[in-house]
Order: C-alpha cells, then structure tokens, then sequence
C-alpha cells in the first residue's frame, strides 16, 4: 500500500475497526442473551445494528468516492424492491459486486436483510465478516459434499424471517477475470456448449439447491447484470477509499419464482439458459454503453449514511480523547509504541480486506475435463467443488 494512500485508508480503516468492533460487540450480547429468548427479536434489533456498521461503507462507496449506480429496470419492479423476499442473482463484474448490491438494498430499505452465500474464509475478516456472520450470511466451503447440508439448512432458517430480505449468489462461483473466461470458453467449446463472452458458465447445483428450498416463501428473483460503460474505470476497494470515482450500470429483472419449472434438471438449464441471456444482453451493453430494453430510474443519494458517519466520527474522537486523557497514552515512550503498533494493525487488516475484494487474488476456475455424453459442472475441482 503507498504512503499517499495510506494517508487515507489509515484514518478511515481506524474509525471502521473501532465502531465495527462496538456493533460486534453489542451483536454479541444481543446474541447471547435475545437470540435464545426470541429469534424474531433479534433479527430486528440486529438489521438495525448491523446497518450501523454497513452504512460506512455506503457512506464511502456515495459519499467518498462518489460511485453512481445507474439502475436500469421497470417501475413495477422498482416499486416492490425491498417489499418481498427475493433471491438475487448476478454476473461478478467488478471487485465490489457485493457493495453495489448492499447499495441498491439500502435504497429499497432492506440493508440489514440483506445476505449472501459466500465461501467460508469470508467469516473470519475482522469486524465485516464477524458481523456477517451474526447476520446469518451463509458461508460454504466449495465442496458440494459439505455445503449441500449447509444451504438446506440456512435456508431452511429463512422461512421466518421477520422482514423481507435480499439472498445474494454468485452462481458464476468465482469474480470474472480474462483468465478464467478463457477456461471458461474453452469448457464450453468442448462440451457443446454456447461460448461465454461476457459471464462465466454458472454452477447450478447452488442455485437448485436455493430454489428447491425457497419456492414456498420467497416469491421472485432478482436477475441482475452489472456492466461498467466505457468511460469509467472499474471499482475496486482500493480506488474507493482513496475516493475516486466510478460509474456502475445495473440492469435488473424480476422473475416470479412460481414461473420456474419444477424439475431440478429444468431449474438447472434456465439458469444456465440466464446467463447465456446475460451474455447477448452484456454485447449490447458493450455495443451501446447502456442498458438500452429498460428504463433509468432515478435512486438518489441518501443522507443517512452521512449522517451515521459523522455520528461514529463524533463519538470516536470523543471516545478517544477521554481514553487518552485516562490513559496518559501519548506520555510516554512506550505509550507511543503500543499506539504505532496499533496503527501498524490497522494498516496491515485493511490491506487484507483490499487484497481479500481483489477479482486476481480469488479462487481460479479449473475447468473439469470434458466426458462423452455427460455435462459436468465447470470450475469443478477434483474434490467437485461447488459454491
């Protein structure tokens, strides 16, 4: 990390760490002493904490850096996000898909409901993944011999959850990259399939599994493309804590899930029938530079994360003050080493978080072999890995 931009990330990873280390804390509590008196109970008082958390870094991603989210979709669809549950699908463009998706949520006003299916190293980054987890995201380990009972059983959980929320999955399995399009076109070249040129070939068992257990409860899902236009330089967590701008086209189309087919064979292919969709709709984004089959909506930026920021600058500063105060901290030599090796922590968990949302440094898609009369899953390891 260069020392201009640690200049700015130090600062904010400070005041991120140590007001997300206060909503772990009280998610804790809230854990050990209301969860096994009311589920329900909990659920809402920890979408109301959690927010507190994650609105850093919507307040980063509007306000900092300035990121416009250009959603393209239909009213109707417009006027009903945030109402219902809803399974969310997308191509994994960009480093911060996650974000993009936590940014439309707090528009339509589910932030705190809002959960993903990621892999199982995700739970253990500091504060964002601890809190993650006290909001019951879902975390596999790309084994399908292992997270077939993980996904029956969070999903399983859902059914009463007290307030409508978001379940994201990547069904690509992995963040786009040129690399892992090349093994990606070259599977579906030897297996007879339509040549990706925009998405990956999606595994399905994740996304059967999730429609399979979801079906009676959750009543859509939310088919999403992410494009960058061409004018923009792609979002990365390092491009935005150094608050440099970025332009984000989302297209978004609602499917009723009573519209799905029922057989697993079925539910399979109109994924896979998706994303091949996905990728003709992706050309002409590329061609036009903008989502042209729908209409821009207008979501304007809201003030709440502002507000919330600026709060947490308040009584950080003010927290610290008094500590130092008590403390004598900065009296002495040795005060002034243990607040540099702090420093010097903080420093080193904010380059793991932009190295951890970087699209080179995640899981590669080994293309499993191609076999006479049988379609495998791609990016399957020997292992059958599947997120």
């Amino acid at each position: 990390m260069a020392i201009a931009a640690a200049a700015v990330v130090v600062p904010l990873g400070l005041l991120f760490f140590i007001s997300g280390l206060v909503v772990n804390l009280i998610q804790a509590v809230c854990f050990v002493t209301i969860k096994p008196l009311s589920k329900s109970l909990y659920r809402r008082i920890n979408k109301e904490v959690a927010e507190l958390l994650w609105l850093e870094l919507i307040w980063l991603f509007d306000w900092w850096a300035g990121i416009k989210v250009k959603l393209y979709t239909d009213r109707e669809t417009l006027k009903i996000m945030g109402k219902e549950h809803a399974l969310v699908i997308s191509n994994h463009k960009s480093d911060i898909d996650w974000l993009v998706g936590w940014v439309l949520a707090q528009r339509s006003g589910c932030l705190g409901s809002a959960l993903a299916v990621m892999k199982k190293s995700s739970k253990f980054l500091p504060v964002i993944g601890w809190s993650m987890w006290f909001s019951e995201y879902l975390f596999l380990e790309r084994s399908w011999a292992k997270d077939e009972g993980t996904i029956k059983s969070g999903l399983q959980r859902l059914k009463d959850f007290p307030r409508p929320f978001w379940l994201a999955l990547f069904v690509e399995g992995t963040r786009f990259t040129q690399a892992k399009l090349l093994a990606a076109q070259e599977y579906a070249a030897s297996n007879g399939l339509p040549i990706p040129r925009n998405v990956l070939i999606p595994r399905t068992k994740g996304f059967v599994a999730a429609v399979s257990h979801m079906r009676s409860f959750v009543p859509a899902i939310y088919d999403v493309t992410v494009a960058i236009p061409r004018s923009s330089p792609a979002p990365t967590m390092l491009r935005m804590f150094k608050g440099q701008p970025s332009v984000v086209h989302v297209h978004l189309k609602r499917h009723a899930m009573k519209e799905l087919p029922d057989s697993d064979d079925a539910v399979a292919q109109w994924c896979k029938d998706v994303f091949v969709a996905k990728d003709a709709l992706l050309d002409k984004h590329n061609a036009e530079d903008t989502f042209s089959d729908q209409e821009l909506q207008e979501i304007p930026r809201p003030v709440k994360p502002l507000l919330v920021v600026i709060s947490w600058v308040c009584l950080v500063i003010f927290g610290a003050l008094k500590f130092l105060q008590w403390s004598s901290l900065l009296s002495s030599w040795k005060g002034i080493a243990v607040s540099g090796f702090c420093l010097a922590i903080v420093t080193v968990l904010m380059h793991i978080l932009i190295l951890f949302s970087q699209s080179e440094r995640s899981t590669p898609a080994k293309v499993a072999p191609a076999k006479p009369k049988k379609i495998s899953e791609p990016g399957e390891t020997r292992q059958n890995k599947q997120q």
